[in-house]
């Protein structure tokens, strides 16, 4: 029964991830990779990829942003979510509503999303440089065309993006909470603070570790914002590590080191999850549902 299953993850997965690691050792680029017509003709160089990667003073500079990047991004998923999230546990009219209306973000296919915020951060048609142009201001700021803004913008999109799936999680988290310990909290004399903190955030601690867990691989790995709305630019910008390492395989047609690229990320990702849930094992994952 678990052959079939098997036989499909080898195929899909298993293959290309060890095919990978092989070529990440080799001089492999379009005129040596070959093809059904021409063999193979790349030449093994051991860990020199690796080495020219990490002495490249751009890969630090991308990796920078690629770590700035991923925790702006989780940071305003988690908080905005959580303030959404506890907003939307009251009773209100129309919650249902906002509910929906708040989801449409997240339900939106992604490059519709990125071509949309693309057309709102244009210069000088776009629609934010039209606003500041009814406000009274003279010259709008290149939100696409200045490193720092370009910068800002994607992590701007990708916060809109991101955000309701975080809300949604954490909505089910604060909704398996039992009600009765809120309760006896105020009937305590704890303040709404004091309810929050020492019952809320506990209670919400499971789901908010594979939230955010799953936030920091998700963005790191993030690809359609960034290559849709500046594709890395200006120059280098907005570049991260995954849109580096497609530069590399299909610009640049360096295949091997696109592929140290990879094991690169894998590898960051891999270390990163291990010691994150061996914090939270840790830390206990008690729940108070």
């Amino acid at each position: 029964m678990l052959l079939p299953v098997a036989l499909v993850m080898g195929t899909l997965i298993g293959y290309p991830l060890v095919r990978g690691v092989i070529l990440s050792f080799t001089d492999a680029d379009r005129f040596t990779i070959g093809n059904a017509f021409v063999p193979a003709s790349y030449q093994y160089v051991g860990v020199r990829n690796y080495s020219d990667i990490l002495r490249n003073s751009e890969f630090r500079r991308v990796a920078g942003f690629t770590a700035v990047w991923t925790f702006a991004n989780v940071f305003f998923h988690f908080t905005i979510g959580l303030a959404l999230a506890l907003a939307l546990n009251r009773p209100m009219r129309f919650r249902g509503a906002y509910r929906l209306l708040l989801m449409v973000p997240w339900a939106v296919p992604t490059f519709i999303s990125a071509f949309a915020w693309r057309f709102i951060f244009n210069n000088p048609y776009g629609f934010l440089d039209q606003l500041l142009g009814k406000l009274g201001r003279a010259e709008a700021p290149a939100f696409l065309g200045d490193p720092t803004w370009a910068q800002l913008s994607v992590i701007m999109t990708n916060v809109w993006i991101g955000v309701p799936f975080t809300m949604l999680a954490l909505l089910g988290g604060l909704q398996a909470i039992d009600g009765d310990l809120l309760d006896a909290a105020a009937v305590d004399g704890a303040s709404a603070l004091r309810r929050f903190w020492d019952v809320t955030l506990p209670g919400l601690r499971p789901v908010a570790a594979t939230v955010i867990l799953l936030g920091l691989i998700w963005t790191f790995n993030a690809f359609n914002i960034i290559f849709l709305i500046t594709a890395g630019g200006p120059g280098n910008a907005t570049q991260i590590l995954t849109t580096f390492a497609y530069r590399a395989a299909f610009t640049d047609f360096l295949y091997g080191q696109a592929a140290a690229y990879g094991v690169i990320l894998l590898s960051m990702l891999l270390v990163f999850g291990t010691l994150y849930r061996r914090t939270v094992a840790r830390m206990g994952e008690e729940t108070w549902a």
